[in-house]
């Protein structure tokens, strides 16, 4: 070992940080062999074996972590067998840990911040583990939703894949009367209640419900639309997309808090976890598919009441002063107040109000994407299945409610209510801050397992998936696991943290051909608009540790 340290070690490990740390780790045991005992693999090789010809269960290829043979009696052959199984497994802890696939390579709306195991690190782990498979196992994501897609990965390839949500068959068009061996499957699926084969009023009612909110014709009749629609997504290669959202599950943070949000851009949903239950759930808004919300984790650290809608700068030099030119009355139509600063430039910004396109409430986890979730006056996006129709921000349904939750759980002692909290709206900014920051988990569940262990599918609205797999099938497949750089895009940033608000892009829906959507900033511009009177100049106040002042205030949340 010693006399290969220099060439074999240069051959095997590809990278110099990792050679030095090898080398720095054999060297400190008198190059000792790690896996090697009295000329033969001993237990401890034999156990990281084993283990890496099985990672398929976590949806990694054996093939990315060869072995070689053990058994020769040369010793030059035993070292170069030695120094593979070592690269192997550090290779196999550091896919574990943060992926398979570099989540840079998948697309710049995407960041964490994991850092790989250190290999001097992995090396003594395993040098001093009882159990070799448990140590290795441990650089794996162990939460519940990963645990439980492993779960049902295993079932599927073993051809008995339980709690699957059976699709309903097709079959006639249902209308009031009709006799049908589905209705029972219906009825549990849309949580109607009855008995017998007939399909009722109560049916037709609530399949006319749930047609209104999918964007279909409400008749109440069971078209096969509609049976397209209650069957939801389903990919022809399972196994595939739950692999996919297994590597996902490893870019996060395995350790996801103790009190924590997590979101699920594809299921339009805000989850509030705390022990390990479910505190709180609600139905949000997210980016459309040209503007995507970002997948990340962020720390939320305060709470904003009445805020403040500050007019990104790209956005007001673009767009706004060229209408300003036009029309000196323009903003003050649209509720905007106009600033003349000092150095001659112009700032635009929204006071509090109903009518912002904050709302009332804005939730804080600085982030360089400037994404944030916010209270919305556009209520009547909720009813809609699919709500992918905003610039990148989350709108929440309920923020009284979502900020009682995470205050009830950072300053107990404070009582805050919806009550109290809707007391405080008003003309100015009220920051309410964090004594303990709360994990934010944005993240992309295209396949999950449900509260009754049924595993759920949803549409890959973003095309993660499908970028995902192609670089674990792909010709790009040798060089997934290295990331890549994005240059930073300053103007789209700020896009993304733009409110959608039918009186900030010109009165109408936002989004032609969709919910929200409509016929744009400047098509409406100079017609149509109210003329509020805006409010006093706002002065914020504080509750408690720090001050922010309209005029310092950055455009989008910072760190403090």
């Amino acid at each position: 070992m010693r006399d290969l340290s220099s060439g074999k070690f240069d051959h095997v490990f590809g990278g110099k940080a990792e050679r030095t740390a090898v080398e720095a780790f054999y060297s400190g045991r008198s190059y000792a062999p790690l896996w090697i005992t009295d000329g033969v693999a001993n237990a401890r090789a034999k156990a990281a074996i084993n283990y890496l010809g099985h990672v398929d269960a976590d949806g990694l290829d054996p093939a990315d972590y060869p072995v070689a043979d053990f058994k020769s009696s040369d010793p030059g052959t035993l070292a170069e067998a030695e120094l593979r199984l070592t690269a192997s497994v550090i290779t196999y802890a550091r896919h574990a840990a943060i992926g398979r696939v570099a989540w840079s390579r998948v697309s710049a709306d995407i960041s964490y911040d994991q850092k790989a195991p250190e290999p001097a690190s992995v090396l003594a782990a395993l040098a001093d583990a009882k159990d070799v498979a448990a140590a290795l196992d441990s650089y794996e994501p162990h939460a519940p939703g990963y645990l439980a897609l492993k779960a049902k990965l295993a079932e599927i390839r073993g051809g008995n894949a339980q709690g699957i949500k059976a699709p309903i068959p097709g079959g006639p068009v249902l209308k009031v009367g009709s006799q049908d061996a589905r209705v029972p499957q219906l009825r549990e699926r849309l949580g109607v209640s009855g008995d017998g084969a007939t399909y009722d009023k109560d049916l037709a009612e609530a399949v006319k419900k749930f047609q209104k909110a999918n964007d279909l014709r409400a008749t109440g009749t069971l078209t096969p639309q509609t049976l397209d629609a209650l069957n939801g997504p389903r990919p022809s290669h399972v196994a595939d997309i739950i692999i996919a959202n297994m590597e996902r599950w490893r870019w996060m943070p395995h350790d996801l808090g103790k009190t924590y949000v997590i979101v699920n851009l594809p299921d339009y949903s805000l989850r509030v976890m705390h022990d390990g239950k479910e505190v709180w759930k609600t139905k949000i808004v997210i980016g459309k598919p040209a503007m995507p919300t970002p997948i990340m984790t962020g720390t939320m650290k305060f709470i904003t009441i009445n805020p403040i809608w500050h007019v990104p700068p790209s956005i007001v030099n673009r767009e706004y002063l060229p209408a300003l030119e036009q029309d000196p009355t323009v903003m003050s139509r649209m509720g905007l107040v106009v600033d003349h600063n000092r150095d001659g430039g112009i700032s635009i910004w929204q006071p509090p109000g109903d009518k912002n396109a904050l709302g009332r409430i804005r939730f804080n986890f600085p982030n360089k994407f400037l994404v944030y979730q916010h209270d919305t006056p556009d209520k009547y996006m909720f009813a809609y299945a699919k709500r992918a129709f905003s610039h990148g921000c989350m709108r929440v349904l309920n923020p009284p409610k979502y900020a009682e939750v995470l205050l009830s759980l950072v300053r107990p002692n404070d009582h805050y209510t919806i009550e109290r909290i809707e007391k405080m709206y008003g003309p100015s900014e009220i920051n309410i801050d964090f004594p303990t920051f709360i994990p934010v988990h944005l993240t992309y569940q295209t396949a999950f397992v449900d509260d009754a262990g049924k595993l759920e599918f949803r549409d890959d609205i973003y095309g993660r998936d499908r970028e995902v797999l192609a670089l674990l099938d792909g010709p790009e497949r040798r060089v997934a696991d290295i990331p890549v750089e994005h240059r930073i895009d300053a103007a789209r940033r700020e896009v993304l943290a733009v409110p959608d608000s039918p009186s900030l892009w010109g009165g109408g829906r936002a989004y032609p051909g969709q919910p929200g959507g409509g016929e744009g900033f400047f098509a409406r511009l100079f017609g149509g608009f109210s003329q509020p009177v805006p409010p006093p100049r706002p002065v914020v106040r504080h509750q408690r540790q720090r001050r922010v002042t309209r005029a310092t205030r950055p455009t989008e949340p910072v760190a403090q």
